[in-house]
């Protein structure tokens, strides 16, 4: 059985993620407390306690959902002797979730990974004026055909595929009205469902370069080391391992399409046939399933799921 492990985006935060972990292991309460000094606030109240609204502010979202991560990966290492270079293949992440892989995998501490996270929550979220971009889900599309409806939209706007997540759903991203028309252009093109995201911000696409500029020049005030395992990156859908070619991508990441269907098939045909998703949520394994035949996707992010995996290794 050969192995990746692969960490959740944006749209898979809740209230109170993590905290059974915390609660359960001292490895985990270290992990959040790192991140709240990084961060110089109370972060892990937000995670734990909520309000919602303000969890899914993106500049608390992004960090918050890597801490969560962070913390179910090292509590892993400690209760059950995971050794990332000696039991994985590869790492990958969901946009946000490749900096959590990256920090899983050694290339950047959790103290500098949580600051990285505000900064590009923030430098996202003031890129673009709210109300003038938008993202749309096409239901139903494979990934050529909304790359062709998005052409089609933008008519000299921004309009672009965002995010490639397998099983004919693709995000497009871009000018409120381009992303307006691309629903309607789908819809007529025999899309099962087309409709707009509420989401903040018009990410991944041509109108983040000032986010991209910010994240080039923060990326490169941090110490970048070489991953434990090759990271398979959100832009190239190949394995990275070098500092300057991951820092390249991630810069490249802010703009581009986030090629998560390519990523889990590249893994899939070097032999990957094991997933663990680790941190909050499940959106990976759903997304994982419909790209990956006969690939099994496992999540952890609770203490009976680091026992079950525990159990697992010990047989």
């Amino acid at each position: 059985m050969t192995v990746a492990f692969v960490f959740p985006g944006q749209g898979s935060q809740a209230v109170g993620m993590g905290k059974a972990l915390a609660d359960n292991f001292a490895v985990a309460a270290a992990v959040f407390a790192e991140v709240d000094d990084a961060l110089s606030s109370k972060l892990s109240t937000i995670i734990f306690d909520g309000p919602i609204e303000t969890l899914t502010l993106t500049e608390n979202a992004q960090p918050a959902l890597m801490a969560v991560s962070l913390v179910a990966f090292k509590v892993l290492q400690a209760e059950t002797g995971l050794d990332l270079a000696r039991d994985a293949q590869f790492v990958a992440g969901h946009s946000l979730g490749e900096y959590s892989a990256l920090a899983a995998a050694g290339t950047f501490s959790i103290a500098d990974t949580a600051r990285l996270l505000r900064t590009r929550g923030q430098a996202m979220q003031k890129a673009v004026p709210v109300g003038v971009g938008a993202m749309a889900a096409l239901i139903g599309l494979e990934f050529d055909a909304a790359v062709a409806v998005a052409t089609e939209a933008a008519q000299g706007q921004v309009c672009q595929a965002a995010n490639d997540n397998g099983g004919g759903q693709v995000v497009v991203s871009g000018d409120k009205a381009a992303v307006e028309r691309a629903v309607e252009i789908a819809k007529a093109k025999g899309a099962k469902r087309a409709m707009l995201l509420t989401v903040s911000a018009p990410f991944h696409c041509a109108l983040m370069q000032p986010a991209a500029d910010v994240m080039a020049q923060a990326l490169a005030k941090v110490q970048v080391n070489k991953p434990a395992v090759p990271v398979v990156a959100n832009v190239t859908a190949s394995p990275l391992s070098e500092p300057a070619d991951i820092v390249k991508s991630l810069v490249a990441q802010v703009t581009g399409t986030v090629r998560w269907r390519e990523c889990v098939s590249y893994m899939a045909s070097h032999g990957v046939t094991q997933f663990y998703e680790i941190g909050a949520g499940k959106v990976l394994a759903g997304l994982n399933k419909r790209i990956a035949d006969g690939a099994t996707t496992t999540t952890i992010g609770t203490p009976d799921d680091v026992a079950a995996f525990k159990a697992g290794r010990t047989k």
